[in-house]
């Protein structure tokens, strides 16, 4: 049995203005920019894949199966900008066909800087996908595939979840395959499912190359790798970004013609069938235990973090992002708090990576900086704002003034004494 388990990320983050140590105004986002790729990328990409996968489930009746983690700052711009890409992702998930895996809301690296704030958005993305699809996730993944022993143990600890997914790295699984149902190391009832990198990235990256050995990559070539796990496995995890298809792979790819008869050249075995991860979470059985002691990742060749915290920019505005945590807590501010958090979507830092080859053309994608020095200068600008208002909004509510000159009335609050709450 080869049960083939298609998980898409769904996102685009909200992209920053350029924000200058001048400007004082509370609009950090880019409104026309992040409306018109939210457009782009919903006519290249979600809709016409939409309403291809809708199709393929209808016409296998039910034998087609897929899952999705939609981010809750895409949601907030499908809302926004793209109401009818909502509408069919809400007509896919009525087949019964389709499962929504958990996140966190704002797409963030909380995990490591603050337990309290990744618990929150846990909880704040899983009540949003239950109110827009009926769907209670019941498997999670950390952005961008982040994974080791603690996190699993904390996901676990939540009560919230039956699964968890990560990279099938190689140098965690040795001579394993990923092709099988694991325990992570440290957890009793949670179940992991593994990425099969190869093959997902045979899609998502290698599909288009004219240089790879396999070119082109038919539906009919793939199906007989998927047969070949056949004795050697239960489940090839295929796990890949959403934009795969018409975004990073364009339609004169022939990315979607491949999608439209891999159904098809996969279920002409009768050993084969397409399940959704919670399916697969309880139809095979646990085979050994994975253990993850350090950080791993889906991103580049190394599959660590570095792509976000590689450099002292990143690591000095993501600390910084965190340090004020309290502070912003402090506040009890709505819209202060909204804010702090759309921050920490992980994009912020991506951006600021100045890795170089291979991997830096990955970074240049959807980058809206000339150089990652920009993207840190302006992230910070704004967070100098941002930092400048909580201090504002936390001395009117205790009713003193902030130092501002001769003889004025004040104490100082200083939110470089405050430390993140974990």
């Amino acid at each position: 049995m080869a049960s083939v388990c298609f998980y898409f990320q769904v996102h685009q983050p909200l992209r920053l203005r350029h924000y200058t140590v001048f400007d004082k105004g509370l609009d950090y986002f880019d409104e026309h920019k992040n409306h018109s790729i939210c457009r782009k990328v919903a006519n290249k990409c979600y809709l016409p894949a939409n309403r291809l996968l809708l199709d393929l489930i209808r016409k296998y009746d039910g034998r087609f199966k897929i899952s999705y983690s939609i981010t809750g700052v895409l949601l907030e711009q499908f809302q926004k900008y793209a109401p009818e890409v909502l509408s069919t992702f809400d007509a896919l998930a009525a087949t019964g066909c389709v499962e929504f895996l958990g996140e966190t809301y704002y797409h963030s690296l909380s995990f490591l800087y603050s337990r309290r704030e990744f618990a929150e958005q846990i909880n704040q993305h899983s009540e949003t996908i239950e109110k827009l699809f009926g769907q209670k996730p019941r498997v999670f993944r950390n952005t961008e595939l982040i994974y080791n022993n603690e996190l699993a143990a904390f996901i676990e600890s939540l009560g919230l979840f039956d699964g968890i997914i990560c990279e099938g790295a190689s140098h965690i699984l040795g001579y394993r395959s990923p092709n099988f149902v694991y325990k992570p190391a440290g957890c009793q009832n949670l179940k992991l499912l593994m990425k099969n990198y190869r093959l997902s990235d045979d899609i998502a990256f290698r599909f288009s190359q004219r240089s790879w050995s396999q070119w082109p990559l038919t539906a009919e070539k793939f199906a007989g790798w998927v047969n070949d796990i056949n004795g050697n496995g239960y489940v090839v995890n295929l796990f890949m970004d959403y934009e795969t298809f018409g975004e990073h792979q364009w339609v004169e790819t022939g990315i979607f013609d491949f999608l439209r008869y891999l159904p098809e050249k996969i279920l002409q075995h009768p050993d084969n069938d397409f399940k959704t991860p919670s399916e697969v979470i309880k139809s095979y059985p646990q085979m050994g235990t994975i253990d993850v002691p350090h950080l791993i990742s889906w991103a580049d060749t190394e599959r660590d973090i570095s792509a976000w915290v590689g450099n002292a920019m990143q690591s000095n505005a993501i600390y910084e992002l965190y340090r004020i945590e309290r502070l912003v807590r402090d506040c009890n501010d709505a819209d202060i708090l909204r804010d702090w958090r759309r921050l920490q979507t992980s994009d912020h830092f991506y951006y600021m990576c100045t890795k170089y080859f291979a991997d830096g053309d990955v970074h240049k994608y959807f980058n809206p900086y000339d150089s990652p020095y920009d993207s840190y200068i302006n992230f910070m600008n704004i967070l100098s704002n941002l930092r400048e208002r909580c201090l504002r909004s936390r001395a009117k509510s205790e009713g003193v003034e902030l130092l501002s000159g001769y003889g004025s009335r004040s104490r100082k609050i200083d939110p470089m004494d405050l430390q993140p709450i974990n």
